[in-house]
């Protein structure tokens, strides 16, 4: 922990949690292709993950690019792939589920609650969140079905992060003694200090990424992007 904040890393991949065990890390959230914005992390890739790094490891369960609002077949296979990471030492699931008006599903939302609590580990909703148009009502609802804590920007994103601080400061002021809000999306080193004081979130998310290259370009944890972010709090 870093001065009273909880540090959050996104990462994709085994070499990932590898370049997180070197820095003040305090959980990490594992996930699959970083550049289509995360997808259900792999059971083995956990596995592997888990015997590199000590550090709390989240998974996330999105079976798919785009959109929130899942056919049933897409629900039930999420809720296998939640219970098998689970089985397999995850410390959390991250996910998000919507209606057809971007409202929290919670019918949903609660039956994936109700089984990561069966194994006594933390339910997330990861930035479905900020597709939703009322994020206090959807905070609300969020906190009825359960869960732990919310991955959100204030429904803005980089390089505007600052235009979410007005909903992120009420939700935290507002919100802060029933469920974590975990600020994340945009967050570089240029900008988490001011995002920071100007939220007072205590938990901040980053994935630090730059672009690799192997017969193909993809992304993954950048050491370098890390450590000056980190360097700014």
């Amino acid at each position: 922990m870093i001065k009273n904040y909880v540090i959050e890393v996104c990462c994709g991949s085994i070499e990932d949690t590898m370049i997180a065990n070197d820095f003040p890390i305090d959980r990490i959230e594992l996930n699959s292709s970083l550049e289509l914005g995360g997808c259900t992390c792999s059971v083995g890739t956990l596995v592997e993950a888990k015997k590199v790094s000590n550090i709390p490891m989240c998974c996330m369960v999105r079976p798919r690019t785009a959109g929130f609002h899942y056919t049933e077949k897409q629900f039930q296979s999420m809720l296998i792939d939640a219970e098998l990471l689970l089985q397999n030492g995850a410390d959390g699931i991250v996910f998000g589920f919507l209606n057809s008006d971007n409202s929290i599903d919670k019918e949903r939302t609660k039956k994936m609650a109700d089984l990561i609590k069966k194994y006594n580990r933390e339910v997330i909703v990861h930035k479905a969140f900020d597709s939703t148009p009322d994020k206090i009502q959807a905070c609300e609802d969020c906190i009825e079905c359960g869960v732990d804590r919310i991955l959100t920007s204030g429904g803005e994103n980089y390089p505007h992060i600052e235009y979410g601080f007005d909903i992120l400061k009420k939700l935290i002021q507002e919100y802060n003694d029933k469920i974590t809000i975990l600020v994340g999306g945009g967050v570089r080193d240029h900008n988490i200090r001011n995002i920071l004081d100007t939220t007072q979130c205590t938990e901040i998310h980053m994935t630090a990424k730059h672009m690799a290259h192997d017969d193909g370009d993809y992304v993954e944890v950048s050491r370098e992007n890390l450590n000056n972010i980190l360097s700014n709090i």
